[in-house]
């Protein structure tokens, strides 16, 4: 911080804010701390008294707090993303379209080791909608030196650190197993809760067969729905252990192979994942069909947005899998599945 003449201070940062007063009118501030000076601002700082003025000397190899702002969220920001103007040297990074908000968590805490750099975000693999702030980054100081940008910025390059994946619109095919279901003795009520769901998402149904607990039909039914057309298949009904419940053995049949059956989440340890070439099946445990948020929320998301689901992916959900049944649910602004 240095003391110079006003004429001399161009191009230089100011380290307080200047107040401006008009007696009986006005008082507020004209300037702001961290404002870069130009010849334009000297009449006005000469019209408010200022001969002399505290300012940060602008040295090769520093960067003011606004340009930091801006090629910090440069370095991070991936596709689907828009940045906003900098203030006091903060810039949000904002989601272009509806989509999954994705991060790269390895990267992320590289750039927030680097002292005097901040990247906040949101949590990972959260559906999101366009206009949400996704993550807010800054640097600290007024000026900074311009190396940790450019560390920061060559992380940036390996991976993108932060973006936003649309979500694409599949189409859907049903298979509701049970045979009292099938044979009429009660109303299917699982349907229209997941086709609910996937339409949120602009999903479209495309078709929902039902069929007995017979394993068998359950392979008809999924061979039947792939040449028709579907891009995602969800079952419902016969995911638990008693003898009765074949889903999962007729999804084998069909030829499918099984990512995972089970997962570290409650409500919706059942769950399997199985992929028949590159259609995904997800055979949905019962709790599905009453309870408001559960395991399908935090796979369909990734399913959608054109990702293939891993067994780690599932086993992930475990840390941060357990949902806490909120007299009010928030989801996705809670911490389930957040793995953190």
């Amino acid at each position: 911080m240095e003391v110079v003449n006003v004429e001399e201070a161009v191009g230089n940062v100011l380290c307080h804010d200047i107040t401006k007063i008009i007696p009986g009118e006005y008082k507020g501030r004209a300037f702001k701390k961290g404002h870069i000076i130009t010849e334009e601002d000297i009449p006005e700082l000469l019209k408010l008294g200022k001969e002399h003025i505290y300012v940060w000397k602008m040295e090769a190899g520093k960067v003011h707090e606004n340009e930091a702002g801006i090629r910090l969220a440069q370095a991070v920001a991936g596709t689907g993303l828009v940045l906003s103007e900098p203030k006091e040297g903060k810039v949000n990074l904002v989601a272009a379209q509806d989509g999954l908000c994705m991060i790269d968590e390895e990267s992320l805490l590289e750039v927030n080791m680097i002292e005097e750099l901040i990247v906040a975000t949101r949590s990972n693999n959260r559906p999101v909608q366009k206009g949400d702030i996704i993550a807010g980054v800054r640097a600290v100081p007024l000026v900074i030196e311009e190396e940790k940008l450019l560390q920061a910025e060559q992380i940036g390059r390996k991976n993108p650190i932060v973006l936003v994946k649309p979500f694409h619109s599949y189409r859907v095919g049903i298979i509701t197993t049970g045979s009292e279901v099938y044979h009429g003795r009660i109303q299917d009520q699982f349907g229209p809760v997941v086709k609910k769901k996937v339409e949120h998402y602009g999903c479209q149904v495309l078709e929902q067969i039902i069929v007995p607990d017979d394993a068998a039909q359950i392979a008809q039914a999924v061979q039947t729905l792939i040449h028709r057309g579907a891009e995602l298949l969800l079952t419902t009904g016969g995911m638990s252990v008693d003898p009765d419940d074949v889903t999962p053995t007729g999804i084998k049949q069909a030829g499918a192979t099984i990512v995972t059956y089970g997962a570290p989440v409650l409500p919706g340890a059942m769950l399997m994942v199985a992929y028949l070439g590159t259609v995904p099946i997800l055979g949905l445990p019962g709790c599905v069909m009453y309870n408001k948020t559960t395991v399908f929320d935090l796979v369909l998301p990734l399913v959608l947005s054109g990702q293939t689901v891993t067994r780690p992916m599932v086993v992930k959900l475990g840390l941060g899998g357990l949902c806490l049944k909120c007299e009010v649910c928030h989801y996705p602004v809670c911490s389930f599945g957040t793995g953190a």
